[in-house]
């Protein structure tokens, strides 16, 4: 099963070197500064797991999609769940799955937040449906994994800083083993 994790690090290492979405970052820097920020703030192994690979979507495209998916922006979440729930406890790939509803969420709840985004994150949420509408907002909160997904989409946001120090993969491969399926405990 480590062949599946030496496979995602190969693609940090070669697709992950790519700029983020208009962000001063790659997305292998986005996606590590993100989960040492979860680690940083004591969260589960589970959860740190999420955050290391919530945008796992980009590292998905090859080359060979040449100019790419322009809606990959708004599937990128879903598209990182199908991955990740064939290989990962729901533990982490339903946060992952929900991180992008997240951001939609917290528009709608914290008036402060939207205006926190970076412009990236404001440009990609029109293509993500923009802010929930009250319905929205009840149905996302009785969600599993939906108050993990928050917690990641606050360090999402927070791991956009070009140059921050951070853990290299290595450091985050035992977490992501014992949450493989069929290895978690």
């Amino acid at each position: 099963m480590s062949d599946s994790i030496d496979e995602l690090f190969e693609a940090y290492r070669d697709y992950g070197r790519t700029a983020y979405l208009g962000e001063a970052l790659s997305i292998t820097d986005h996606m590590l500064q993100t989960a040492e920020a979860a680690e940083r703030d004591g969260a589960p192994p589970a959860l740190v797991a999420a955050a290391l690979l919530h945008d796992v979507a980009y590292l998905l495209r090859r080359p060979a999609d040449g100019a790419g998916d322009p809606d990959l922006d708004g599937r990128h979440a879903e598209i990182g769940f199908a991955f990740l729930s064939r290989r990962f406890v729901a533990a982490v790939a339903g946060p992952v799955g929900l991180h992008v509803a997240a951001k939609r969420y917290l528009c709608a709840v914290d008036p402060g937040y939207r205006a926190a985004l970076s412009a990236a994150s404001i440009r990609t949420l029109e293509v993500q449906g923009g802010p929930f509408d009250p319905a929205e907002v009840r149905a996302f909160e009785a969600l599993p994994h939906a108050r993990d997904a928050v917690r990641l989409r606050r360090w999402d946001d927070q791991g956009k800083v070009p140059g921050a120090p951070t853990p290299d993969l290595e450091h985050f491969r035992p977490i992501l083993e014992a949450h493989l399926l069929g290895r978690a405990s």
